[in-house]
């Protein structure tokens, strides 16, 4: 892509403003050596969570932080459109176990949204479980819900302050009320029901040390059986590795009863196993059934011994197959559904035949299939967005999916299997009118050739003069998708006449395991590079200037936007980090980031440390660069990306920064909050209205 000359002039956005004066950060002599090069952590010690010092120091940056944002009249305005925006009715997708429907809805500011049953979709329902009762604040949350199979009792697992640690109790349907069950230190788990609900399998962790709650690396995943009415202690192992002690397991029973399947993962790769125990037989031992990690392996249903799967194997962009459990070898496994031009994204067996949903080019397309893999009919969509659901039982006659777009908030559809008919369920009414906004998809040539599709969403009559205040967003790794979703913070974004572009970086799983491949371990690089090259098209297309140019991204996208303001501080006119993965010479240090080293690769191994070094956000920021205005974002009990990533690089970030600079590089740090999951309605508008208020000031909008 040509490069504009505009672009290599670093200026700073606000002449007129004093430079900030930051809290004084101390550094220590701490220098590790890999491989023969010796690297430099100065602020090693931010690292200690538990710490005094770090407290004192968070303390202390966050009231910069305020002190800045407090300057910013507009904010009041915008957080008061965001409210009033949020809140509106909002429902999640029925399920239906027993002759009873579970759905939660939010009445539109409620903290945590409300589970709900009843026996007929018409009725209103009666309040299964409030987590808002759970405490005063909202800061507990519910991660998981399990039905039995009679619909007379519910497993539910909740997580406090955001962390990924979930707490399992059991709650009696017909009358409310807990049961004494009570299980702990479990994570990354549901809960799957035995076929006489007698009890459930769960996977946990052994209990981390006094303190080490949110850092401890989390290994030895066990997969246990809770019979209800027993103490945690009580609960039976069914399956452990002592030899392999980072597989992460998890555990379901088929809708028949019949099988306990066992997945089977390495880290973070897509690349999987299974595992099954047949429950037909008493004292019938595991089975691995797949066990090579040759490809992704996704369970879809199973008829008697014939069981279906979604892979990846010998087709990157996804079919299925089935095999058959009592003859397994591979020569007699059999494809259903081929590869297809677009990207297989879900399948779903529901009323005897196949749900299955595409991207193509991000956008959901949805079939149904009968068992022999059949075409029967495309379900129509609104228009191009994104749906999902389609979920049930074998025998069911009905399902129900959702639908968004960029402008058309989460509607619920109800399908009648029979008819083939679609009905809206529940359609939400918002204080905004969708006709203002339009969106297109664009293809961004990228560094090496590859075509970069992007959305682009704003008001209409949008002039191409350049002067377009613009948050472009991206995350490009995992497998992870990107699709056209409806967000009332985007909504209040544009109302200001801000441009918001949704970029589908390498990476990502929207044009299966190639694209995803190529913006991984060796190949990261591309994922910077996409991103880049789509800021530098915006640029060059007059949809905005390097001055009013915002990026955006959590998690790996925090990695994504402290790679990119590090390789191109003069680029951007403002970065939002967002609980980042910013130190990659010691992510796999904590929690469960060892996992994360099938995608990024690890310090340890000397073919991939100089490629993490050469784009590790913390390792590259350069004394005396002015970067943009930065706002870092994180929070102090996220125990997925320790908080300790985002501490360092802003203090790393405001050493570095040009001392006579006006451009604000500060961190707010959310306390009782974590990687984002079960965040409440309150702080999640607290931290947009602070978001959209450091843009509006160091964009300079008029809006």
């Amino acid at each position: 892509m040509k490069r504009l000359a505009i672009i290599l002039v670093s200026t700073s956005l606000s002449l007129s403003a004093a430079p900030l004066t930051y809290p004084e950060t101390r550094t220590e002599d701490v220098t590790d050596t890999y491989h023969g090069v010796e690297v430099k952590d100065p602020y090693r010690w931010l690292e200690d969570d538990r710490s005094d010092e770090t407290a004192a120091w968070v303390k202390s940056q966050n009231a910069v932080t305020q002190s800045y944002l407090d300057t910013i009249p507009k904010r009041k305005d915008i957080h008061s459109r965001l409210t009033e925006l949020w809140n509106y009715e909002r429902y999640g997708l029925p399920s239906k176990k027993g002759d009873r429907y579970f759905y939660s809805k939010n009445n539109g500011l409620q903290n945590q949204s409300v589970l709900y049953t009843t026996q007929d979709l018409s009725d209103p329902g009666k309040i299964l479980l409030d987590p808002n009762t759970l405490s005063e604040d909202g800061t507990v949350a519910l991660k998981s819900t399990s039905i039995s199979n009679n619909g007379k009792f519910m497993a539910y697992g909740i997580s406090r302050a955001g962390s990924d640690w979930v707490e399992w109790k059991v709650r009696d349907i017909g009358t409310g009320k807990d049961l004494s069950d009570h299980i702990e230190w479990s994570k990354f788990s549901g809960a799957s029901w035995a076929s006489d609900d007698s009890g459930f399998y769960y996977g946990r962790f052994d209990q981390p040390k006094k303190g080490d709650e949110f850092t401890a690396t989390n290994e030895h995943k066990k997969i246990y059986f809770h019979k209800l009415g027993d103490p945690q202690n009580k609960d039976t192992l069914v399956y452990k590795r002592d030899d392999q002690p980072k597989w992460g397991l998890g555990a379901f029973v088929t809708d028949d009863g019949d099988y306990l399947m066992i997945y089977v993962t390495q880290g973070t790769s897509p690349k999987n196993g299974f595992f099954y125990k047949n429950l037909k037989t008493a004292d019938s031992s595991f089975v691995e059934l797949l066990k090579d990690f040759d490809a992704s392996y996704n369970y879809v249903t199973n008829v008697g011994s014939i069981a279906y799967f979604m892979t990846d194997l010998d087709a990157p962009k996804g079919r299925l197959i089935s095999i058959d459990l009592e003859n397994p070898d591979r020569a007699n496994w059999k494809e259903v559904i081929p590869e297809s031009e677009d990207t297989l994204e879900d399948v779903n067996h529901t009323g005897g035949q196949f749900f299955v949903t595409y991207m193509k080019d991000a956008k959901s397309i949805v079939q149904r299939h009968d068992m022999d893999g059949k075409l029967m009919s495309q379900i129509a969509l609104p228009g191009l967005g994104s749906a999902g659901g389609f979920g049930g039982k074998a025998d069911s006659t009905e399902t129900f999916y959702y639908y968004t777009s960029f402008n058309t908030p989460t509607t619920l559809y109800h399908y009648d299997i029979p008819s083939n008919k679609s009905t809206i369920f529940k359609k939400p009414k918002l204080a905004y009118d969708p006709e203002q906004f339009e969106s297109k998809q664009i293809f961004v040539t990228s560094k090496d050739g590859t075509k970069v599709p992007s959305f682009i969403v704003h008001k209409k009559g949008l002039k191409l003069d350049g002067s377009n205040p613009t948050l472009l967003y991206g995350y490009g790794g995992f497998n992870v998708n990107l699709t056209p979703s409806f967000s009332t913070i985007r909504i209040q974004w544009m109302e200001m006449g801000g441009v918001f572009v949704l970029s589908n970086l390498r990476g990502g799983s929207e044009y299966g395991e190639e694209w995803h491949q190529a913006g991984m371990l060796h190949n990261k690089q591309n994922v910077f590079d996409d991103f880049i090259s789509t800021a530098e098209w915006l640029i060059e297309n007059k949809y905005t200037s390097r001055e009013k140019l915002a990026i955006s991204g959590g998690s790996n996208g925090g990695l994504l936007v402290g790679a990119c303001m590090t390789q191109r501080p003069d680029l951007f006119g403002a970065a939002l980090p967002a609980v980042g993965v910013l130190d990659m010479l010691r992510f796999h240090k904590f929690t469960i980031g060892w996992a994360w080293v099938a995608e990024y690769g690890s310090s340890e191994d000397k073919d991939i440390f100089p490629l993490l070094r050469k784009y590790s956000p913390y390792h590259n920021l350069k004394a005396g660069t002015e970067y943009p205005p930065t706002m870092v974002t994180t929070g102090d009990h996220d125990d997925r990306v320790v908080p300790a990533h985002s501490f360092k690089f802003a203090a790393a970030l405001q050493a570095a920064h040009k001392k006579d600079s006006a451009n604000p590089v500060l961190i707010r740090i959310e306390t009782d909050a974590g990687h984002g999951a079960g965040t409440p309605t309150s702080k999640r508008i607290d931290y947009a209205a602070d978001v959209h208020a450091f843009l509006y000031k160091t964009l300079e909008m008029k809006n």
